[in-house]
């Protein structure tokens, strides 16, 4: 027999009876605001921004997220990248946390994700803290008082940071879990003040609903070209790789920075905000971002502050230097009022290579950005995830392995019947370092990154030289305006050549030990053209 979906109706009611705590339903910005100041959840900033601190949980808990493994999902899952938890250990640790909100004051917001209205999935959010609210209010998107009045949830998220879990209880591993029942459609979030939890636990269901539909969900950000909306691009790369930052250009249209679905009509965002990193932010670099930053109800995650003049230091991170901002799109000037835009023209994968051998951009077939988008090869930036201090070498299939329920070449083939379909170009960018690995070369300036960005928008590399790479089988413009030609081919750039060939195979070696495991699920013609 299939689980009874979850409904929050009597548990709310039941919450709202109690004498001790209230339910406050659906408050728009400025009461959130004034609650998460009143109950000492954060400081009011410059121009009436939000500053928070999310505790010891700076960061994602990608360790402590679980999915029930039942019926519906036994022969589904992705087991060997998702963490399995019982329906019966599940049902306790939801029974033990309802039993521990009662009492306390919780914050509800009905909202849904998706543009596109024919795939719209209604979401309702119970949070333990007002600015958590706030934050996924941005996130998400709002219904009209039309659509409040009729609403109806089809999952509901569960948040409060104050449950801590006994690990040996539940069959989990910490005091913070992450649990996803898909047949009840309902999250549990427990032992973590990190809001990004609530943003990922609802693009986790995205990409396990969307394929079924025909649509490709994606880690990825998205813009197009202010006179014609079909010239569109699409950013895929994991946290630190420039996907916020490159996405939000003044000379372009931002469809949404993080997350999107491709459907046969063209492209939409799963939300309605942004949430960027501003470690180093700049003013010159990334204006809209930093305009942003003093807009009033914005949340500012772990950065400090003078204390009298509330000036931000974007210098300082001694607390994380996963330090970020969320703020609702329409911040930014020059967003998208749909959400929604065309097929893409062009898809950048982003990575950031800390060895410091792979070119600034490289040209893809089908097949190889097939191949590089399952090995979602980059460095982990510092902060992102808890314990990560300096840029680590890693590969995160689709560029977003820990959101993915499903096995990776599902989203795979999708992706390469839609390039295929779509005769989209594919292009591999570095943004990490040239010149040695971390710690010896220099990061790539991000002036000559978009000026990469800026001829592949213009179609300036359709018809320019290229070069093949003997090393990544892939090939590589050798002349692109505004790019310093050394950085073209990364080994001129290395005092040390025989070192850079080192770096070079030992990259190689661990591509093609990382997608063994995708050998027998993927056509044998991505491994062809690939490493």
């Amino acid at each position: 027999m299939r689980p009874e979906k979850f409904s929050t109706k009597n548990f709310l009611k039941d919450l709202d009876s109690c004498k001790k705590s209230s339910v406050f339903y659906n408050l728009t910005e400025p009461a959130l605001m004034q609650k998460a100041v009143e109950r000492g959840e954060g400081v009011l900033g410059i121009g009436g921004a939000l500053l928070v601190e999310t505790g010891k949980h700076t960061g994602r808990s990608p360790r402590d997220k679980f999915i029930v493994k039942d019926r519906e999902t036994k022969s589904r899952v992705w087991w060997e990248g998702n963490g399995s938890i019982s329906p019966a250990n599940f049902e306790k640790l939801h029974t033990d946390i309802l039993k521990h909100m009662k009492g306390r004051d919780y914050f509800v917001q009905d909202l849904y994700a998706c543009a596109d209205r024919e795939y719209r999935i209604n979401i309702r959010l119970v949070n333990e803290l007002a600015w958590h609210a706030l934050f996924i209010r941005h996130l998400l998107r709002c219904p009209d008082n039309n659509d409040l009045e009729d609403f109806q949830a089809e999952y509901t998220i569960i948040n409060c940071p104050s449950f801590k879990v006994t690990p040996e209880l539940y069959g989990v591993r910490s005091e913070t879990v992450i649990a996803i029942n898909f047949s009840k459609k309902l999250v549990l979030v427990a032992g973590t003040e990190y809001a990004g939890e609530n943003k990922k636990g609802v693009f986790t269901l995205l990409n396990y609903v969307l394929p079924d539909k025909g649509v490709m969900p994606m880690h990825c950000s998205a813009n197009h070209a202010t006179d014609e909306s079909e010239n569109v691009a699409l950013f895929f790369g994991l946290s630190g790789t420039g996907k916020t930052t490159l996405s939000q250009d003044p000379l372009r249209i931002l469809i949404g920075d993080d997350e999107h679905g491709w459907a046969n009509t063209g492209i939409f965002n799963f939300e309605g905000g942004c949430y960027a990193k501003t470690i180093n932010l700049s003013p010159d670099a990334e204006p809209e971002i930093f305009s942003a930053m003093t807009k009033f109800s914005t949340v500012v995650e772990n950065m400090r502050f003078d204390s009298k003049s509330l000036q931000l230091d974007y210098k300082d991170d001694s607390l994380t230097p996963n330090m970020r901002s969320a703020y609702p799109l329409d911040f930014i000037a020059n967003a998208s009022k749909t959400g929604t835009s065309g097929p893409p023209k062009n898809i950048i994968l982003l990575t950031c290579d800390a060895f410091g051998v792979l070119p600034p951009i490289a040209r893809l077939s089908p097949e190889q950005a097939v191949y590089h988008f399952l090995s979602g090869f980059t460095s982990k930036a510092p902060g992102t995830e808890r314990g990560v201090t300096e840029p680590q070498p890693t590969f995160s299939a689709c560029f977003g392995a820990p959101f993915l329920p499903l096995r990776p070449e599902v989203y795979g083939e999708i992706f390469r019947n839609k390039i295929r379909e779509g005769k989209v170009n594919c292009w591999l960018v570095n943004t990490g370092w040239i010149g040695g690995a971390y710690g010896d070369g220099k990061r790539i300036p991000i002036k000559e990154t978009r000026a990469i960005l800026s001829a592949i928008h213009k179609g300036l590399l359709d018809k320019c030289n290229y070069r093949y790479d003997e090393t990544f089988k892939f090939r590589v413009p050798e002349d692109v305006p505004g790019v310093n030609k050394r950085f073209m081919n990364p080994r001129n750039a290395w005092r040390d050549k025989a070192s850079f060939d080192r770096q070079a195979q030992r990259l190689v070696n661990m591509f093609v030990e990382n997608f063994r495991k995708y050998k027998l699920h993927v056509d044998k013609s991505v491994i062809a053209e690939s490493l």
